[in-house]
């Protein structure tokens, strides 16, 4: 078996206690210290995993030689800073979403791992979840036909987030999904983002994001923070077959259906629309088996496999690049605040 890597998580707030819990009980890893600026809540999180060093200075941990990797579980303004130290120091490292609070830091980031030979990963856990490792291996396969269209749906009765908006907040889930299942990720040429603030919270609380496909088609990502119901759904669609993948759903979280519309063309007029004729496919339905596996574990396998491999991780730093650039476009199109195009006629006298 090969030797287990030594790792270190700085941060034990909401999310470094889970990344501690895996990677102790890992084994391709070795926990080698929970680093926190508060000692009592680093304690209490290796308490938690049964007993770990704790340290208070990221500096203690880079000088050890022992440690092979950080996962950084941080707020995202520290990301950039943390990871390009840890870099600097010859450790691997994996970052939560998202992987920096800008572009042009998370390229940076890239660069600086990719000059020296390290793996930076982005820690887009919902893409280790059996669910969607098999949405993209159906997608990969061609189970599904080309892609047509994506809507996402991610809505719940959620916190306010004081320094950021929804789609900085909920919208980084759905696109590294999108990125994950894509053949090629994430590449739209253009991006539009229609945000409303009803609530008056000086900030879009209710978002929509739309994202041209290849082949003419067009991903949706719909979030919002005021639903009383919560949803996590989404819906893949394909020339031969669509997916429906309900997160909140655990006895039947992904359903294919062969059903679907096809566009036949008479002999002759290929090119002319006006002649074509549209039938409706209606077929079976199936749901394929799924593995119970937390997503956490298999991401911190997937480090590994990366780092003993030499490798870029499957969510590695271009795609959290990708995703960046992804939600500031989104932030662009809010602040051009382009008005609605008003309507004409009959509609227009009685709207409100």
């Amino acid at each position: 078996m090969a030797t287990r890597l030594r790792i270190a998580v700085i941060g034990a707030g909401y999310w470094g206690p889970n990344l501690a819990r895996n990677f102790r009980s890992s084994a391709d890893w070795d926990l080698a210290a929970i680093v926190d600026l508060d000692r009592v809540r680093a304690q209490k999180v290796a308490d938690a995993v049964g007993g770990v060093p704790v340290l208070t200075d990221v500096e203690d941990a880079l000088a050890d030689s022992t440690i092979d990797a950080v996962a950084i579980a941080t707020p995202a303004r520290t990301h950039h800073p943390l990871a390009m130290r840890a870099l600097a120091a010859g450790k691997h490292v994996v970052v939560e979403k998202p992987i920096a609070d800008s572009s042009d830091k998370a390229r940076e980031m890239v660069d600086e791992a990719q000059r020296r030979g390290l793996v930076l990963m982005t820690d887009h856990t919902y893409c280790y979840t059996p669910a969607v490792q098999k949405i993209r291996e159906l997608v990969s396969d061609g189970s599904l036909g080309d892609i047509l269209f994506i809507d996402s749906t991610r809505i719940n009765l959620g916190l306010v987030q004081p320094d950021v908006d929804v789609f900085w907040d909920l919208a980084p889930h759905d696109l590294s999904i999108i990125d994950f299942v894509l053949p090629g990720g994430l590449a739209p040429r253009q991006v539009a983002a229609y945000g409303a603030d009803p609530i008056g919270a000086g900030k879009s609380c209710v978002g929509y994001l739309m994202m041209p496909l290849q082949n003419g088609g067009m991903a949706h990502v719909h979030v919002n923070w005021m639903s009383p119901t919560k949803i996590r759904q989404m819906v893949v669609g394909g020339t031969r077959r669509t997916l429906v993948w309900d997160d909140l759903n655990p006895q039947q979280r992904i359903s294919v259906y062969d059903r679907g519309v096809d566009l036949l063309r008479q002999t002759g007029f290929e090119t002319d629309r006006a002649t074509a004729t549209v039938s409706y496919r209606l077929g079976d339905t199936w749901s394929p088996a799924l593995s119970e596996r937390e997503a956490l574990s298999a991401m911190t396998e997937e480090f590994a496999g990366a780092i003993r491999e030499e490798r870029s991780a499957r969510t590695d730093g271009y795609s959290g690049l990708r995703v960046l650039d992804v939600l500031e476009a989104a932030s662009r199109s809010l602040a051009a605040s382009e008005s609605f195009t008003p309507l004409r006629g009959a509609l227009a006298e009685t709207a409100v």
